[in-house]
């Protein structure tokens, strides 16, 4: 049998939610960019359809 490293997991959500503080590599993106593209491409079709379709 193999030995774990490590401390032991807490058990919160049955061990199902585990949290990793090794960084993976990656393109990373600021969270407020991630909220606001969606939205100000959804407000500009919204413009769009009122402004453009009399």
């Amino acid at each position: 049998m193999s030995s774990k490293k490590g401390a032991p997991l807490p058990a919160s959500s049955a061990g199902l939610l585990r949290f990793f503080e090794d960084e993976t590599k990656g393109f990373k993106v600021d969270p407020k960019i991630v909220v606001t593209v969606p939205i100000g491409l959804i407000v500009v079709s919204w413009l769009m359809e009122i402004l453009l379709i009399p």
